[in-house]
């Protein structure tokens, strides 16, 4: 059952009136440099209108702004596992510039930057409202202001990883030119520590959600967010402190491998016993004319290759985007299920090629059959929830801090149990849990979910992994280190030119 008790608030307040702080139409399509209206006192009614927004930005990322920035695709373009795809270097052809390294600041990912500025100013205004509270129970609070501050992490940790020296505010911005300072990396990335060190605190969230509350955060949510944050920082001052955070996921009995790895994509298996945190999308709400509403996703038909023709009836087409590389198909050893359950591979003739064509397609988020009725806008609307955290990556971060990192084990957990988990569930047998190995690990296991990249920056493998030279796949390109921040849009730094706000550019884009 796709419609939980909280998915609900949100679909009656999309717009909501507030007690502390209205989201009113404009603010639906606020950026960085937007206002919203506040006002008194916030009643329990009121916060949860401000939550209920400040979730919704889960919803929205495939389809931000009126661009087609799917997070977890715009994070594997500039992998080694798919290329860009579509119909040609032209279409979508800032995406191909993301692929190519070769991005300008009118040409990047206008959309993901609107999309989690708005995420952070609607996190920003549950905090504000838990701040102003009338008459809520304590416990109450603590529960809400813990989600809030996990959410303002999460948009903004996002936003630190792919342009990182941004513009930064934990208030409204209520005054002309309604324009907030630009802070170095790594001042965000302590701000982003602060936000989730408070959600990670014992006791104001459960350690996993259920029934009505599937979807909204737990604190293994939270603890996960830490390591992803700490680990990408390469912050060794804090690997003990989230090794022992995996320990205790893994401790606390609330979460297993789902054993069918195939399955587990599927909409009947969403908030399974695998799951951390996801997005529950609805097949319903969003259209052409107005990418800030509804609950679909576009990301499968986006990747799905076009005029399908699928003899058993479990696929759709869609626009042939985010091919997978023939590498990474083959990285696979024989008998490793997820192979084919992460990459359909569909016979010349039953599809139509198109850009970077390779007869490989990601399966895990694939257009299914069933999964976007009409009526509405029905590539818009694709029921897919998106798995942000799962416990494999529980398995694998700690195997990681121990081999990689030079951890010691705790909690009675072993690095190389941990790794065997995985390939025990994935049909191979057991290899040593060593810093080859467990890298090599995680691209067979997140093949799509939008890891690659980050994982080859944060240890330094970019620069040798993503230099290649492959004409006949329309993919000639050079990374360098300063290539991980890309341009900031075009529109934001003539916003803010001449002001004291005014934006420098990343790196050496134009």
């Amino acid at each position: 059952m796709k419609k939980y008790k909280f998915i609900a608030i949100i679909a009656t307040l999309v717009i909501g009136v507030f007690s502390m702080i209205s989201c009113s139409d404009d603010f639906l399509s606020a950026s960085s440099t937007e206002k919203p209206e506040y006002g008194g006192a916030a009643t329990e009614g009121s916060i949860l209108s401000n939550l209920a927004s400040a979730y919704q930005i889960l919803l929205f990322d495939s389809y931000a702004n009126g661009n087609y920035n799917a997070v977890l695709l715009m994070s594997d373009l500039r992998s080694d596992d798919i290329y860009k795809g579509g119909g040609s270097a032209g279409d979508q052809e800032q995406l191909y510039k993301l692929s190519q390294f070769t991005s300008t600041a009118a040409s990047t990912l206008d959309g993901l930057w609107s999309i989690y500025f708005t995420g952070l100013a609607r996190a920003n205004n549950v905090i504000i409202s838990c701040e102003n509270a009338s008459g809520v129970k304590e416990e109450k609070l603590e529960q809400y202001k813990a989600e809030a501050h996990f959410l303002r992490a999460y948009y903004v940790h996002l936003l630190w990883k792919f342009w990182g020296n941004i513009p930064y505010f934990e208030e409204p911005l209520s005054n002309p030119p309604y324009m907030a300072k630009q802070l170095p990396a790594d001042s965000i990335y302590n701000k982003i520590l602060k936000d989730v060190d408070f959600a990670c605190v014992e006791g104001r969230i459960p350690m996993k959600t259920v029934g009505n509350d599937l979807g909204r955060v737990s604190r293994a949510a939270a603890l996960m967010l830490r390591a992803r944050v700490v680990m990408y920082q390469k912050d060794a001052s804090r690997y003990a402190q989230v090794t022992n955070d995996m320990a205790t996921i893994i401790n606390s009995g609330e979460y297993e491998l789902f054993e069918d790895f195939d399955a587990m994509w599927r909409d009947e298996n969403e908030f399974c016993k695998e799951s951390i945190f996801e997005s529950n999308q609805l097949p319903e709400g969003k259209t052409w004319g107005n990418s800030w509403s509804g609950y679909g996703t576009n990301l499968p038909a986006f990747i799905s290759p076009a005029d399908l023709k699928d003899p058993n009836s479990v696929f759709k087409g869609g626009w042939g985007f985010g091919p997978v590389r023939q590498s990474a198909y083959d990285m696979y050893e024989e008998g490793d299920v997820r192979r084919d359950a992460s990459i359909n591979k569909w016979e010349d003739g039953s599809y139509t090629a198109r850009f970077q064509n390779t007869g490989l397609f990601q399966r895990k988020y694939a257009a299914r059959v069933g999964y976007n009725p009409p009526p509405g806008d029905v590539d818009l609307n694709y029921c897919n929830n998106l798995r942000i955290f799962r416990y494999a990556e529980t398995l694998l971060n700690y195997a990681e801090l121990i081999v990689l990192h030079g951890q010691f084990e705790v909690q009675g957990i072993t690095a190389q149990g941990c790794l065997d988990q995985i390939r025990n569930r994935a049909g191979v047998p057991s290899i040593t849990a060593n810093i080859e190995n467990i890298k090599l690990e995680r691209r067979r296991e997140f093949l799509g979910e939008g890891m690659r990249f980050w994982d080859l920056v944060r240890w330094g493998d970019a620069t040798s992994v993503l230099t290649e030279d492959l004409p006949e796949h329309n993919s000639v390109r050079t990374f360098s280190e300063w290539m991980k921040y890309i341009p900031i849009p075009q529109g934001e730094m003539e916003k803010t030119k001449g002001t004291e706000f005014e934006l420098t550019q990343n790196g050496n884009w134009n």
